[in-house]
């Protein structure tokens, strides 16, 4: 399966997470920041904002990391571009996508572990793992059976359920970027196919197991976050600086681009 931008949906999935781990960081996003950079006042620069005030009222539970700033905004800007790979792609494949992007396997399990560490799946990614897995007629072997029975009931055979589960299975650190999930996947309780693989590849396997046994998930975490994002940055005269945030440059040189819509 051919990914050649996998490094950078990632990107764009895992950006989402810093917010969730809001801490003090270098170039840190402060309120107000917009107000001179986009005077467009968008709603997706609303809502950043008002996140990034609500997260920094709190003490971050999973600490914080450093973020590079400054580079350049993209002149295209299209969901075709896109290529997510499946729930049940192969940790060899994984590795050498990842590879191809300068992200070695231990950056890799990183990026998934902690990217899965919070949110939810919905029964159509897994629900293939739970009754005819590969066309055995059986549901996937590597599961815990527990998860199985609950999984089961949440998301009946041929139902076309729209219902989700949480991809920590531990209730008590599902909403937390923490090691969790790791300690999760080595007891059979991957939601999706590749996590569950994650805890089993000879590629991963011994990685996973020390991840969930250090004390320096944060650390590591953020470390290969700022690798992830320095995956093909814009720089020099490549792409431009925008007058507004959410639109591309006109050729006129005023603010009236075409606006994206970042959510579809």
């Amino acid at each position: 399966m051919e990914m050649p931008r996998v490094a950078a949906a990632l990107a764009l999935a895992l950006s989402l997470i810093f917010v969730s781990m809001a801490g003090q960081c270098s170039g840190q996003l402060q309120l107000g920041f917009y107000n001179g950079k986009c005077r467009d006042r968008n709603g997706f620069q609303r809502d950043v904002e008002d996140i990034v005030k609500q997260k920094s009222d709190k003490k971050s539970r999973t600490g914080w990391y450093p973020v590079q700033t400054g580079r350049r905004d993209g002149r295209v800007s299209s969901a075709q571009n896109v290529k997510l790979p499946s729930p049940s792609i192969p940790v060899p494949q994984a590795i050498a996508a990842f590879n191809s992007k300068r992200l070695s396997t231990i950056d890799m399990v990183y990026l998934l572990g902690g990217g899965h560490s919070v949110g939810v799946a919905h029964c159509g990614l897994f629900q293939n793992r739970l009754y005819d897995f590969k066309n055995t007629g059986n549901p996937d072997p590597t599961m815990n059976t527990t998860l199985l029975k609950t999984l089961q009931t949440l998301c009946p055979q041929n139902s076309g359920s729209n219902n989700s589960a949480n991809l920590d299975q531990d209730p008590l650190k599902s909403s937390s970027v923490d090691k969790s999930f790791f300690e999760q996947i080595r007891l059979g309780n991957g939601i999706l196919e590749v996590d569950q693989q994650l805890a089993l590849d000879s590629n991963t396997r011994f990685s996973v197991a020390r991840v969930a046994g250090s004390d320096d998930f944060s650390f590591q975490f953020g470390r290969a976050m700022i690798k992830l994002g320095a995956v093909d940055v814009k720089i020099g005269k490549d792409g431009e600086i925008r007058k507004r945030c959410a639109a591309v440059n006109s050729p006129s040189g005023n603010s009236g681009g075409n606006i994206f819509n970042i959510f579809g």
